[in-house]
């Protein structure tokens, strides 16, 4: 495919994210505004030298620079800034829907109250539904590198809130840290109502996705990319359409894969998996939704159809209402 009409094609079809980290959003001329109108001291002296701190090899490398950056969000204004800024980019790329990760643990141990971090992020969430039509929904990620007890006790902080939220999910280092060690706090947020995800499958084993599925009931698995070395995990999420949020980008940075090309998500696609696109952190890993999908589909040598399906992916893999749903994927029907 011509890369100037896939480029098009990227920008001009509607599309949903869920698996975006609004702290993984923070670019570092940002970085070191806040940091200065907040006076914190940074350990790169220019904007240049924190970006050339962007080669990872493995996640845990790239979250200890990724908490060191959010110590830069520290009012509410910081965190609608950050927000806004995120959409302004769905805004370019018609993006007309985003379900958003943020982590409140990595702010409330700073001693950041969880109701400047919720009003700044939802004041910009309502701005961007009200000027542009962008929907969305929020949802709080806990750290798995912390205890469980730890989460149970920011959930029901959290709850507070509970109007703003559309589930609960998991992150941050996933090996030597199971879905297991996060059974209580997944039944209860069950048991209150909400919806879960979990990220699993993207450092550690296949079996995580199992378990997050069986141990944590959720709706959705964010990465999933280890699912292939399971044959029979790839029936299980063909036959119940358990979405998986995969990042290509972030895939390629973390050294999950070697490179695009060797990339599983075809295998997934061909396997009738609902797979979707997203951007994790993009800030970090040099590149946005559309650019994920631009790169991709160069790499794997995808057709316009499956760009198609997997914007239609998203849609039905998102928390949307059903006739929303119908609506994008309608839309999406016309190309």
């Amino acid at each position: 495919m011509n890369r100037n009409y896939l480029q098009t094609l990227v920008y001009a079809i509607p599309k949903a994210e869920l698996h975006v980290h609004i702290e993984g959003t923070l670019e570092p001329g940002l970085i070191f505004r806040l940091a200065g109108c907040n006076n914190v001291k940074m350990k790169y002296t220019s904007i240049e030298e924190l970006h050339s701190a962007y080669r990872f090899s493995n996640l845990q490398e790239f979250l200890d620079i990724y908490y060191q950056g959010a110590g830069v969000l520290l009012q509410e204004e910081d965190f609608y800034d950050l927000t806004m800024a995120y959409l302004k980019k769905c805004r370019e790329e018609n993006i007309v829907h985003t379900e958003i990760f943020f982590d409140p643990q990595t702010h409330t141990h700073r001693g950041v109250s969880l109701k400047t971090v919720v009003n700044g992020i939802q004041l910009a969430l309502n701005q961007a539904q009200q000027k542009w039509q962008i929907t969305s929904r929020l949802i709080p990620n806990f750290l798995r590198h912390l205890s469980e007890e730890d989460a149970i006790a920011c959930f029901q902080q959290l709850l507070e809130f509970r109007e703003y939220f559309a589930g609960f999910g998991l992150d941050s280092s996933e090996v030597g840290h199971p879905p297991a060690k996060f059974e209580r706090l997944f039944k209860r947020i069950r048991k209150e109502g909400f919806r879960t995800v979990a990220h699993a499958g993207e450092e550690g084993p296949a079996q995580n996705v199992w378990d997050s599925i069986h141990l944590l009931g959720v709706s959705r698995i964010d990465h999933g990319v280890r699912s292939v070395d399971d044959p029979e995990l790839l029936n299980e999420l063909a036959r119940l359409q358990i979405p998986l949020t995969v990042c290509p980008l972030s895939n390629l940075k973390l050294k999950v894969v070697n490179g695009l090309k060797d990339h599983p998500l075809k295998k997934l696609l061909d396997h009738k998996v609902l797979a979707t696109v997203n951007s994790d952190d993009p800030a970090y890993f040099g590149g946005y939704l559309s650019q994920n999908l631009i790169e991709i589909a160069e790499a794997l040598d995808l057709t316009k159809e499956e760009i198609i399906q997997l914007a239609k992916n998203s849609f039905t893999a998102s928390f949307l209402d059903e006739a929303d749903k119908q609506k994008w994927i309608t839309e999406l029907n016309k190309f």
